[in-house]
């Protein structure tokens, strides 16, 4: 095993581009059980994105094969749909609490469709954080990212 400084310095990075990952991959997962994040069908969805990440860098960890590395990255594409959906389903579930809103409920059916939408989406209405399953993407670009390049690609 060769020190940080001998190391090239793509595999550097490479191996911190990991560890940022499953950092946040870690602390993703903390913050969902924290959350009780799985109450219902919808919300088991990240966990199978999680486990798709976990597994995606696990395979990094050791040795990766051509054919590790491209299982990877569909592991990573599976990751960025799973956190798309998040995104939408988390929009579409401030929409629909809109109207039941303290502050816009004498409102909500009144305002113009993109400003309900912009309340939805910044998080102005609804319990549903929109940019929390955005952390799933952030995740699965690392774990891609992380695929580049690769001796073994």
């Amino acid at each position: 095993m060769t020190g940080i400084g001998q190391s090239d310095p793509a595999a550097l990075l490479r191996r911190g581009v990991i560890a940022l990952g499953v950092l946040g991959l870690a602390g993703t997962v903390l913050e969902l059980v924290f959350l009780r994040h799985w109450g219902t069908a919808t919300a088991l969805i990240v966990w199978v994105g999680i486990l798709a990440l976990a597994l995606g860098f696990v395979a990094l960890a050791r040795r990766p094969t051509r054919r590790s590395v491209l299982g990877v990255r569909i592991l990573a594409a599976v990751g960025l749909i799973v956190s798309i959906a998040g995104v939408g389903f988390h929009v579409v579930e401030n929409l629909t609490a809109g109207p039941l809103d303290r502050v816009y409920a004498a409102t909500w059916d009144t305002m113009p469709s993109p400003e309900q939408w912009w309340t939805a989406i910044t998080g102005g209405v609804g319990p549903a954080p929109t940019l929390a399953p955005g952390a799933l993407a952030e995740i699965a670009l690392a774990l891609l990212l992380a695929t580049l390049w690769r001796p073994a690609a």
